[in-house]
């Protein structure tokens, strides 16, 4: 996922860059609001996430937020120090998804990007408007949590549908480990790794499609759609 993070201060904007790349996001740094506002021309210009801090050098942020959400509907989640209620308000007001304040965990910042991401997709078009992906003789039932093959029901672990659902949701697309284990398992720790490898292998075995998930050496798995 592509990342806009808006942050005038260039050492805190480099650790977080550096935390956000490991977890498999492309991020951009804009130092200031109008370097934000250009980086998101035309219409979102891509970016999955914006990352706003409000204390910008050359405009309040809560304007720049109000800007943005003139230009894009891309999800914009506020950071900031300021902790009252009021400013939170005034912050969603505006069209804010989510306010994280300064200091934060930052495993429960990546699951709040991870949260309003997912929200920003329209259900229809992520599902077809029925709460059903289809992959050719795969059919992943969202509501019910329920997968079948050729009409068969296949029996998930909660993780392993998880898993599934997640590569389904962008066939052929390159998921990051450090991704799909921040979505799946909320956590950042490497041991998780394994677990990840032992969950694809059952995945495979169960759906009896060994090659429906690709293993993409050296930087994760995609889903590669099974023909009709």
């Amino acid at each position: 996922m592509r990342l806009l993070l808006v942050e005038d201060d260039n050492h805190v904007a480099a650790a977080l860059s550096a935390v956000l790349a490991r977890h498999g996001f492309d991020v951009t740094h804009a130092r200031s609001g109008e370097e934000a506002l250009q980086a998101l021309v035309p219409e979102g210009n891509g970016f999955g996430v914006v990352l706003l801090d409000l204390g910008l050098p050359d405009q309040d942020g809560y304007e720049v937020c109000g800007k943005i959400r003139k230009r894009t509907s891309t999800p914009v989640i506020m950071v900031t120090a300021r902790s009252d209620v009021r400013s939170r308000i005034h912050g969603l007001n505006l069209g804010a998804d989510d306010y994280v304040v300064k200091p934060y965990d930052t495993g429960e910042l990546l699951a709040r990007i991870h949260a309003v991401s997912r929200r920003s997709v329209p259900e229809d078009a992520a599902t077809g408007g029925e709460g059903v992906l289809r992959l050719g003789a795969v059919h992943i039932e969202l509501p019910t949590r329920q997968v079948s093959v050729d009409g068969s029901v296949v029996q998930l672990t909660r993780k392993e549908f998880d898993l599934l659902a997640l590569l389904a949701t962008r066939p052929g697309v390159v998921f990051r480990r450090e991704q799909i284990i921040s979505e799946v398992w909320r956590t950042s720790w490497e041991g998780t790794g394994r677990t990840l490898e032992v969950h694809v292998a059952s995945l495979r075995a169960k759906l009896r499609m060994p090659a429906l998930i690709e293993t993409v050496r050296g930087v994760g798995y995609r889903l590669v759609a099974p023909a009709a």
